[in-house]
């Protein structure tokens, strides 16, 4: 995109109408297999088709229109045909329940609701009586048809507002963060100043729309550059990525750090330890720079020999992956920023990448540690830029309180900056231990510990009667292959137990010991583990694949 009209671009309506001009004839989305597939110039008509539509049934501008569906080029219709006529889009993640779709539904005064067919089970009785309009993501068909008499649903105050987004986060409270058209902008300026789209990139999206970092980052952004955009049909499993990455081979890929943390553990991290000679090179600096290069070049490989940006956001990268990634010379960047700041705050791209910063504020963005510590520097990260959000919506005191005296956003994360003003996160305020003797844990640290355990997926650390415990999550794939066993416990399986359910659960206590032994070795005394506790299921997750805390604490 030309930087000269992007650095003037106020409102999405101009940037829908720059892109589907300056771009008409470049191909812009479709799934990965190639159907749904738009040019920009078809992108335009057929969203300014679907606006005319919601005109025609009297929903105009200030109207809260709900967009209730799994990632699908239409959905980029749906949007757009929202807010580049402005309209208030009011996105829900796939993955709400019926129950958190009713609440935003009623919260947000939703009139007007895309769904998709494969979500329409979650929509409640008393949703579909309070919506006056329905719309189907898959083909536009008018799935109940309403119509708006009021001649204007816009709020005082509110005539930038862009969108409402309910955020599915790890402290349990969902609100809705009010996003206009400048705090959009602003960030879609961010990032391309940190790292430009070209009309060449293809991107290929996994993370949900629906979630501001994939819409901001990885819509706004490729779209103003006339780049094209290829989604998936089905979840992003394993199977389904190592096909995409073969078929589309892709150049740009926005991620969360669960992915390619599996990644490392389940297929890179094995091939180091397979036998002893390996094992043993890899326990020197040097040797483990070679293997980690080597495997760096099979990786991208993997991922279509094509990648110029792997952006990883949304939770912290465990230090020994960033480090892989990092010795790999695979292109990485890592952002740090929230649904409340449109959303980017600081980036690590190429040359500025230290293992474990977030890197300095982005353009547009001054951040600040508020009341930091004297001797460590640490303190609770806060924010100002035209990127920060208008408010929690209908919540005048939730509002007042994320923000400082002074006007700064109180991000409730715990960090500080080094000489160089690079950003490093500690953890979240919410989460931190104090420990016995007054001392700072942060749980966040210890849990990238245990989950360099082999066998462990996920954890959390928290404090129970008085006492640190992790609560991990493993696999039965793996508690049934566990092949750590000390010798002499082994032969004592061997001999004293009789069914396969005893046989798993011995495996697991053993399997809890070694966790702890493990840990417990490698973290400072403040930060060592009482017990280890099992899950039978796997962590409940945000869209982002943070654990929800709450439900475990």
């Amino acid at each position: 995109m030309n930087t000269t009209y992007l650095s003037q671009i106020n409102s999405l309506k101009e940037l829908f109408n720059y892109s589907i001009s300056e771009f008409r004839d470049n191909p812009f989305i479709s799934f990965v297999n190639g159907t749904q597939a738009y040019t920009y110039s078809e992108f335009g008509e057929q969203t300014r088709c679907i606006s005319d539509v919601l005109s025609k049934y009297g929903f105009g501008k200030g109207t809260k229109v709900g967009i209730w569906s799994q990632n699908m080029p239409n959905w980029d219709v749906a949007y757009f045909s929202i807010v580049a006529f402005d309209r208030v889009a009011v996105p829900l993640l796939p993955d709400f329940s019926t129950a958190e779709g009713e609440h935003i539904i009623e919260h947000s005064e939703i009139e007007v609701l895309f769904i998709s067919k494969k979500i329409f089970s979650k929509l409640s009785e008393k949703s579909k009586e309070r919506i006056r309009l329905i719309i189907s993501t898959d083909d536009f068909s008018v799935i109940k048809e309403g119509y708006q008499t009021a001649s204007s649903r816009i709020e005082q105050g509110l005539e930038d507002l862009a969108t409402i987004i309910y955020t599915s986060g790890t402290t349990g409270n969902s609100k809705g963060v009010m996003l206009s058209h400048k705090n959009l902008c602003t960030t879609l300026r961010a990032a391309s100043d940190l790292r430009p789209s070209h009309e060449w990139d293809i991107w290929l999206s996994i993370l949900p729309l629906s979630h501001t970092l994939e819409c901001s980052c990885c819509l706004l952004l490729p779209f103003s550059a006339g780049s094209s955009i290829k989604y998936l049909e089905k979840a992003p499993t394993p199977s389904v990525l190592k096909s995409a990455f073969s078929e589309v081979r892709p150049t740009t890929i926005m991620s969360v750090p669960l992915i390619i943390e599996k990644v490392y553990r389940n297929s890179i991290l094995p091939q180091f330890r397979k036998n002893k000679f390996i094992a043993t090179i890899y326990k020197s600096t040097l040797g483990r720079k070679i293997l980690h290069r080597i495997a760096g070049v099979k990786l991208m490989k993997q991922f279509g020999s094509r990648v110029r940006f792997f952006g990883i956001g949304g939770a912290k990268l465990d230090g020994d992956v960033e480090r892989f990634l990092y010795e790999a010379r695979f292109p990485y960047a890592i952002g740090y920023g929230l649904t409340e700041t449109s959303p980017l705050l600081a980036g690590a791209i190429y040359d500025t990448r230290t293992i474990g910063s977030t890197g300095p504020s982005v353009l547009g963005t001054t951040l600040k540690i508020d009341n930091p510590d004297p001797e460590t520097g640490e303190g609770e990260i806060v924010a100002k830029g035209d990127n920060v959000m208008m408010g929690y919506y209908k919540n005048p005191e939730a509002t007042a309180a994320s923000f400082t005296h002074d006007g700064w956003f109180r991000t409730k994360d715990l960090g500080l900056f080094d000489k160089r003003n690079r950003l490093f996160i500690k953890g979240r305020m919410g989460s931190m231990i104090v420990g016995a003797s007054g001392e700072n844990i942060y749980p966040e640290e210890i849990e990238a510990v245990v989950n360099s355990y082999n066998l462990v997926d996920a954890s959390i650390v928290t404090k129970k009667n008085g006492k640190l415990i992790a609560i991990v999550h493993i696999s039965d794939e793996a508690i049934s292959t566990f092949k750590s066993l000390k010798d002499n416990l082994k032969e004592n399986l061997k001999q004293n137990i009789q069914n396969n359910n005893n046989k798993i659960q011995d495996k697991v206590n053993l399997i809890k010991d070694d966790i702890l032994e493990y840990v417990n070795t490698r973290v400072n005394k403040y930060s060592r583990l009482a017990a280890i506790e099992v899950l039978s299921n796997d962590f409940e997750k945000t869209a982002t694949q943070k654990i929800k805390r709450y439900l475990y604490q």
